[in-house]
């Protein structure tokens, strides 16, 4: 293969690319290089081509397995300089560059025989000795005739592949050389404008940095929202490309437009976090401002939806407004990432006052229709009438209309879709139920206490509420049973959940096997409250299973039956306590058997007196010592206490008997006239009282007034007031 010369004219001097990629594919390909070198520039650096033989062997270690092939070095127009010093100092200058070639780990200290065999052959000056020049270029080709002969000028040939496959495989190594960017190096010109160009945009970036009117400015923006950013940063920015522009115009246009898109890319990178700070106070701004307005528009009374449409409305215009002053001339950001940020806080921020809002109302007409629903309830529960739950189904659906009515049209400002406001109705709904339910658990739960206060009700008290008194006309057996009966109508209210208006026999079979127990367990060997659950109603709305219901019912029993003892014993203390005379038949027998003594009395008057001077003895011992109370707690207390008060009560009768009868034998003083004159006026000075004056009274009023009669001088006598003592007749 004949490749193109090096350094040539015709590529300019820009595109050494290709004849770097010619060298590393003849290299590859080929058993013998011939390299072409004129004598004069043996020991040059470019002319000898030592940068173009250091990168193809470096790429070529890296590219390509080891195979050796011959380097056939041709000096053309020999110089009269001795050939063994030429050789001598091209084998050098071929040896110095493979010891600098960077080479892999695995072949660092391979020699170049591993990979090359360096042959060098020098050709005479074709215009000064043709002749020599023609013979020694057949010599030349002779060598090629027999290269692959032992002892050839070729090489190891490991790597010969068949004819065949020669143009597949050159294809492959022309591929792998093409995309290697390490032989792609540029011009000269290029490299200068690359680095002359590199370090302006590093100087400008540099003055940037330290730039005071950015220093300030980026200060400025960390602490808060700068208005006119946008123009403030721009100008700064479009001060230092306009320097860049002027110091690099006279390079290569190519290299300096891509290095001041560098610059403006590192620039703008630089400055970013900044216009990011930017944006992101005025968002903070924007949404503080949001929640604001939004505060003040709710306390003016406007729907709750409208009002976060206006306030969004003017909130972002308001970011927008902030935004497009905040941007960059030389930068195309796009503030739309804050913007959506903006609209999800303010969204969610929406969102959260609503709901808080939603709970408060919720929570509040929970509240409003639990304290319309509990006392109510509770009454009704408590009072277990015939249509208790028809009343309390009236009152949950009449009270939870209401309710709904009013909440409806509270939240209508929220503007919330249909099935978010139904969902909401139904659980107003639902807890207005719940509300009855917990009273109906919480008052069964009481349901023993009630039955036995409805039994006390009942049993001690009459058809007009007054407190029932026991005498002996009274039919205790049917008032038991009625007590018992209404005790029993609370049991039947309260054993059951009934808001849905299903027709059940609980009462019934409570009535039948309760107050009836006698006959059902007589005329049926089944017991209807042998059972955990009740017919035709649910499990969730059962709140005493009737198993419950018998023991109970066995409790109240027990319970009360005391009560009834008692007022069964209050009535024959009264029968007893009221039948002091014998039976007629007794006092008819008395009178014939006793008619003689009958006749003896009315003969001899005497012993009517001394009887009934006995009989008011007797009375008023009767009083004193009030026998009747006595025997209320028995006879046998009641002689007891008789006993032990007889001797003292008639000790005290005759005790006083004998002060009255010394009161009037004894003669009462002489008063004077005025005396009597004063004493008259003071007992006639209040004639309304019904006050009485025995004549023991009287006495002691006398002895008082003639003991407060002083002298006040020779013949004048001074009164003073006397003090009336109303003394209380003794009882006889």
């Amino acid at each position: 293969m004949d490749l193109e010369g090096t350094d040539g004219r015709e590529r300019g001097e820009d595109d050494t690319t290709f004849e770097k990629q010619s060298a590393l594919f003849a290299l590859a390909v080929s058993d013998i290089v011939l390299i072409n070198i004129w004598c004069h520039d043996i020991g040059r650096e470019h002319a000898a081509n030592r940068p173009l033989l250091k990168t193809v062997f470096e790429v070529m270690m890296r590219l390509f397995s080891p195979r050796k092939t011959t380097l056939l070095f041709v000096i053309r127009d020999k110089t009269k300089t001795p050939f063994q010093h030429l050789e001598s100092i091209l084998r050098e200058d071929i040896q110095k560059i493979w010891k600098a070639v960077h080479k892999p780990d695995s072949l660092k200290d391979t020699p170049l025989s591993e990979f090359f065999n360096v042959e060098i052959f020098a050709l005479s000056s074709y215009e000064e000795k043709e002749r020599k020049f023609k013979e020694e270029v057949a010599q030349l080709r002779q060598r090629f005739f027999r290269s692959i002969s032992p002892g050839g000028i070729a090489g190891d040939r490991r790597g010969v592949i068949p004819a065949s496959g020669f143009s597949f495989s050159a294809q492959q190594i022309w591929k792998v050389i093409k995309e290697n960017k390490d032989l792609n190096l540029p011009a000269h010109k290029v490299m200068v404008a690359s680095v002359r160009c590199e370090e302006i945009a590093n100087e400008k970036f540099s003055h940037l940095t330290t730039d005071e009117r950015w220093l300030t400015l980026e200060a400025a923006v960390k602490k808060g929202p700068v208005w006119g950013f946008g123009k403030k940063l721009s100008s700064i920015l479009e001060f230092y490309f306009n320097e860049y522009d002027t110091e690099a115009a006279f390079f290569d246009e190519e290299v300096t437009k891509a290095k001041r898109n560098q610059l403006v890319s590192r620039v703008l990178e630089f400055v970013y976090p900044s216009y990011v700070a930017m944006l992101g106070h005025l968002r903070f701004k924007t949404f503080e401002d949001f929640k604001k307005r939004l505060e003040q528009s709710m306390n003016d009374g406007e729907g709750f939806a409208s009002t976060v449409r206006k306030c969004t409305k003017i909130c972002m215009l308001e970011f927008d407004q902030g935004s497009a002053d905040a941007a960059v001339q030389q930068a195309d950001w796009n503030p739309s990432k804050f913007r959506e940020k903006l609209c999800q806080d303010i969204d969610r921020h929406a969102l959260s006052i609503q709901n808080e809002k939603l709970s408060g109302m919720i929570a509040s007409y929970e509240k409003r229709l639990t304290e319309a629903l509990s006392q109510p309830v509770r009454s009704l529960l408590e009072a277990s009438g015939k249509d208790a739950w028809a009343s309390i189904r009236k009152i949950l659906q009449q009270e939870t209309e209401i309710t709904i009515s009013k909440f409806s049209a509270d939240i209508a400002g929220f503007e919330l879709d249909k099935e978010k406001v139904d969902n909401m109705v139904q659980n107003l709904r639902n807890h207005g139920r719940n509300v009855v339910e917990n009273r109906a658990r919480e008052e069964a739960n009481k349901v023993l206490m009630h039955m036995k206060d409805r039994f006390s009700t009942v049993f001690n008290h009459d058809n007009n509420s007054l407190p029932r008194t026991w005498t002996g006309e009274e039919d205790i057996k049917t008032i038991t049973k009625d007590a018992r009966a209404a005790s029993l109508k609370i049991l039947s209210v309260l054993v059951a959940i009934r808001l849905d208006e299903k027709p059940d026999t609980i009462e019934n079979i409570l009535t039948s096997s309760l107050m009836n127990e006698g006959v059902a367990s007589s005329g049926s060997s089944f017991d209807l409250l042998a059972s955990s659950t009740w017919e035709k109603v649910s499990e969730n709305d059962t709140l005493i299973t009737p198993v419950q219901c018998k023991s109970l019912w066995r409790q109240f029993k027990a319970e009360t039956e005391y009560m009834v003892t008692q007022a069964i014993t209050a009535q024959e203390a009264y029968k007893r306590r009221n039948n002091w005379l014998p039976p007629p038949w007794a006092i008819l027998a008395m009178f014939i058997l006793g008619f003689n003594e009958i006749m003896l009395l009315l003969r001899n008057p005497l012993y009517f007196v001394i009887i009934f001077v006995v009989y008011l003895l007797s009375k008023a011992l009767w009083i004193q010592m009030d026998i009747g109370r006595a025997f209320q707690s028995g006879p046998f207390v009641g002689l007891l206490s008789i006993s032990s008060q007889l001797l003292p009560s008639i000790m005290n009768l005759l005790k006083r008997l004998t002060e009255e009868a010394h009161v009037y034998t004894n003669p009462q003083p002489t008063i004077p006239a005025s005396s009597h004159s004063f004493r008259s006026q003071t007992l006639q000075s209040n004639p309304d009282t019904n006050t009485i004056l025995d004549p023991s009274a009287a006495t002691i009023v006398e002895s008082a007034e003639s003991s407060n009669v002083h002298s006040c001088s020779d013949d004048e006598i001074e009164y003073s007031s006397p003090n009336v003592a109303h003394q209380k007749p003794p009882k006889i």
